[in-house]
Parts: structure tokens; sequence; C-alpha cells
């Protein structure tokens, strides 16, 4: 009896476990897993996404956005590793990006 009483237990903890994880009134952690993911993407340019660049002068935000879309404003051309880089005088633009904690790159981008 104690052991059908456990296996009940394990089962039910691991059925409260998956629907915790996905359906949870609150969003569930899978949900908070896939905006951390699309956050972390919206903001980690690759060479050649245009972006729109929010606090270009104090510390610059770069967002992935589409090409024709009329918030572009510039176009990734080149990630330089490390921080203190300088971009070659073909961009217009140029900033210190930290890729989560990850690593820090020089972003080089051409106007849109």
């Amino acid at each position: 009896m104690k052991s059908v009483a456990i296996v009940v237990a394990i089962c039910a903890g691991l059925a409260y476990y998956v629907w915790d994880y996905n359906t949870s009134p609150t969003g569930g952690k899978a949900k908070a897993e896939a905006s951390a993911s699309a956050y972390a993407d919206a903001h980690d340019p690759e060479i050649g996404d245009c972006v729109k660049v929010k606090d270009p002068q104090g510390e610059p935000l770069p967002t992935v956005v589409d090409c024709g879309s009329p918030d572009a404003q510039y176009k990734l051309g080149e990630m330089l590793p490390g921080k203190g880089m300088h971009c070659a005088s073909e961009y217009d633009y140029g900033i210190q990006y930290r890729n989560g904690q990850k690593f820090n790159y020089t972003l080089c981008f051409t106007k849109v």
C-alpha cells in the first residue's frame, strides 16, 4: 500500500511540474524562458542585420528590426571582438556592446 502511495505522489508531482512549466496562469517557466530568449535574440544583432539603437549617445542598446522597416537606422557591418576596438572609417557609427554576460564587442554600423 505504501508503494502505491509513493507512485501516486511521484506521478502527481511530475504532473504538477509539467503543468506549471507549460501552462501556469502566471505564464509558466516555458513562457519566461522563451521571453528571455526572444529578448536576447532581439538585442543580439549579427552581421547584415538592421537595427534601431535606443539611447545612441548614452548606453546604446541595438534592437534588430526588419531592414525595410522605417525603424531601421543602421546595418551591422562588422563585429570586432574585445572592448575599446575602433571601427574603420567606412562605418558611420560604432558602439561598445556586451552580449549578455558572455563577450564584449565593438559593433560597426553603416546608415540605412
